[in-house]
């Protein structure tokens, strides 16, 4: 078994090994993954925080130690800076907010990543909270963040990839797509009884979940529909101010911080 790192700020995830495949999300900066399979010029790789699985161009699939790997599988600091500037000796490097920070040294700002030792740029925006009120502050500065199917960063994002990274930025991991994020938790009644930083869940015709949002107060949402944004949230589902019209049908409300 092999095993790798992400050691640039954004790496596509594909669904199969080509260019031209859609991209299913992204693998951010010190993300560490298994190598499930190599195949010409691309690697199937099972990412160690979600196991989600997909193909990634062999150039930037940067191998690491097995001891290596397992010492990455715990929770560990991610950055909550739009952009943060790691320097070496001889670079620098951006790195996107969700970036895994592994070896921290508080003290210094500093830590080590593949035999170098890099410094950190607005290293107090290195966050490890796990409560309500910062997760929505960390989904609030998300607003106006384009969609973009399988997106993870700021600059990029899907409703599911949204929900994620929010939650994972504050220390807690849930899976990667809406469909898997709904089987977690633990369901609330009724619109008035949720709290802010709750995941809700929507669903189409069919009955599939296919879209999740961050629950704030007064029974608003926020989340990703063609860009980040805040909208009406009631028993039936969002409501969209601008064309008077539900975009969403409610499913359920899911409880997965307490």
């Amino acid at each position: 078994m092999k095993f790798g790192i992400a050691a640039l700020s954004i790496i596509p995830l594909r669904a199969e090994p080509k260019e031209q495949s859609e991209m299913v999300s992204q693998v951010l900066f010190g993300e560490s993954f298994t190598i499930l399979q190599e195949k010409k010029n691309w690697c199937r790789i099972q990412l160690a925080h979600d196991g989600y699985e997909g193909w990634i161009d062999r150039l930037l699939c940067v191998e690491i130690p097995e001891d290596a790997f397992n010492k990455r599988i715990s929770p560990m600091p991610i950055s909550d800076s739009l952009l943060t500037i790691l320097k070496d000796e001889t670079e620098s490097l951006n790195i996107v907010r969700g970036s895994s920070f592994y070896d921290l040294d508080t003290s210094k700002s500093a830590f080590n990543f593949l035999d170098k030792a890099y410094t950190i740029s607005d290293f107090e925006k290195v966050v490890t909270a796990k409560n309500r009120e910062s997760i929505v502050k960390t989904a609030l500065s998300y607003l106006g963040t384009p969609y973009l199917w399988g997106g993870r960063t700021p600059f990029g994002i899907d409703c599911s990839g949204f929900t994620q990274i929010v939650y994972r930025i504050n220390g807690l991991l849930i899976p990667r797509d809406a469909s898997q994020q709904v089987m977690i938790g633990a369901s609330r009644n009724f619109v008035n009884e949720a709290l802010s930083g709750d995941l809700a869940f929507f669903d189409n015709e069919e009955g599939d979940v296919i879209h999740v949002g961050i629950v704030l107060e007064n029974q608003k949402i926020i989340h990703a529909s063609g860009k980040v944004r805040i909208d009406k949230l009631d028993h039936q589902g969002i409501f969209n101010e601008e064309t008077q019209k539900y975009s969403h049908k409610l499913r359920v409300i899911q409880n997965i911080i307490d």
